[in-house]
């Protein structure tokens, strides 16, 4: 997310979410986490600073494809464990990419799928990094 123009508080701390939490999730990552353990984490993260995340959205694998295995939701789906699912290990590749919503994470498509905001119309928040596990850690392989 890059502001533009003048930028109220409210939206700085959305922008400033969104971007922490990227950045608290790639500090979290190690081999062995599962990927829901992640998911909760970005959840708790999100609703600790008073946001939701946009329901629907996650980060995801990367490979021969831009988009693939798993999809590593920005929260965990209620009635799910953490202790489930796919596990994290070296050498995975994948995005990271909390989307952020200041009150109502549900989804409103505007112009197909991926021009998404949030159903009430509030600004929004986003930030995505590509991420090796390289030693048991999370490395950045995208910089903007």
């Amino acid at each position: 997310t890059i502001a533009i123009g003048e930028v109220s508080p409210a939206d700085k701390a959305l922008i400033s979410c969104a971007k922490d939490a990227l950045y608290h999730a790639i500090d979290i990552i190690h081999d062995g986490m599962r990927f829901k353990e992640l998911s909760a984490a970005l959840g708790e993260f999100i609703h600790a600073r008073g946001f939701v995340p946009l329901r629907g959205y996650c980060g995801h694998g990367i490979g021969r494809k831009p988009h693939g295995e798993p999809e590593i939701l920005n929260y965990l789906e209620k009635g799910a464990s953490a202790k489930s699912g796919p596990k994290i290990k070296n050498g995975m590749v994948f995005c990271i990419e909390p989307m952020i919503c200041q009150k109502d994470g549900t989804p409103k498509h505007y112009n197909g799928k991926w021009d998404a905001g949030s159903i009430d119309g509030l600004n929004a928040a986003h930030y995505e990094h590509c991420v090796a596990v390289i030693n048991g850690r999370a490395e950045i392989l995208s910089m903007i």
